[in-house]
């Protein structure tokens, strides 16, 4: 019996070694908050994983993706020419599974990094606006707002830094592609004393506590995740033309933990998944047989033609050509002409 102990004692430390979860670190440009019902979705189906789900701003991400020793498993990010760059630097490494070969050809590149959220960008404004003013349905509403109410938008109005924000500079440089006006609705916002910030949360607590009235460029999934407890705040998609962005993930090439970041990633693009995404999330699934409040294709039904998604292709790394990024700050900071950073 003593001898059966002692060996029962001696395997006990291999047992449990075995039984140990493996460890999957997922670094991300995405809010927990907002993303919580996938992430708990996931450890329910893969409970012989320990997800360590970091989230952090879009520049941070990159610079994890490109410099953390251990690098993380999965990198996801809104800064999609980011995304794209690292990946064709070879940072990346390819997912062979039936999800990634399924997955729509608009939404991946390369079978190595993909798009699994279609989240459109919006207006956001304070239900006081309306007392004041018509609310802005169109880009070009709001640059006549700006420019007949200057005096009374004065420092109430908020968009994201291009220089603090990676996904806020990728914006700006699709609004440039697609409207002949957009510069003069930089000059408008700098003319209006415009506040820039880095994140869209910190754009929608100026509009909560009242500093701000009118926000542009709002990443829409925050802000209408935002607005289910925060009813003085209005949510509007432009109806003139909408931008879409995708969070972009992918496999990091020297992923510690490989197999984990795969099931995490085909997880991503499995109808478990964007069925999550359409029923619990404001992320918006981009499978099109998905039902749900948000999915790309009810989002298209409400929007059509107007709806613009940011396409995932060798496209995107002009966005972080150092001359070409020069040339959009120049005309950038001589259009909006104030003091912000």
């Amino acid at each position: 019996m003593r001898a059966l102990l002692l060996l029962l004692l001696s395997l006990m430390p291999s047992v449990l070694w075995a039984q140990a979860p493996t460890p999957l670190h997922v670094e991300a440009a995405l809010d927990r908050q907002v993303v919580a019902p996938l992430l708990a979705r996931f450890q329910q189906l893969h409970p012989d994983i320990d997800l360590r789900y970091h989230d952090n701003s879009t520049l941070n991400v990159d610079k994890q993706a490109r410099d953390a020793d251990p690098a993380p498993d999965v990198v996801i990010s809104s800064a999609m020419p980011w995304q794209m760059a690292r990946v064709n630097e070879g940072l990346a490494q390819r997912l062979d599974s039936a999800a990634a070969r399924n997955w729509p050809d608009w939404a991946k590149w390369r079978n190595e990094v993909f798009g699994f959220t279609f989240e459109p960008i919006v207006t956001v404004y304070r239900l006081d606006l309306a007392r004041h003013m018509m609310p802005p349905t169109t880009h070009a509403d709001l640059h006549t707002l700006l420019k007949t109410h200057q005096d009374l938008l004065r420092g109430r109005v908020t968009t994201y830094s291009p220089t603090g924000s990676g996904v806020g500079y990728t914006l700006f440089q699709q609004d440039a592609r697609y409207s002949p006006r957009f510069w003069d609705l930089v000059a408008a916002m700098g003319a209006a004393q415009v506040s820039l910030e880095n994140t869209t949360r910190n754009m929608l607590k100026g509009l909560t506590d009242g500093t701000y009235w009118v926000g542009y460029n709002l990443l829409g999934s925050y802000a209408m995740h935002w607005a289910r407890s925060h009813p003085d705040i209005i949510v509007q998609i432009p109806q003139d033309y909408a931008l879409v962005m995708m969070r972009m993930a992918f496999i990091h090439r020297d992923a510690p933990h490989p197999a984990a970041a795969r099931a995490f990633m085909d997880f991503l693009l499995s109808e478990a998944g964007q069925k999550t995404l359409a029923g619990s999330t404001p992320l918006f699934s981009v499978l099109p047989d998905v039902v749900g409040p948000y999915t790309a294709q009810r989002l298209r039904d409400q929007v059509g033609e107007r709806l613009y998604p940011i396409p995932i292709n060798a496209s995107l790394l002009a966005f972080v050509d150092p001359m070409r990024r020069d040339a959009f700050m120049k005309r950038w900071n001589r259009e909006i002409r104030i003091l912000n950073p």
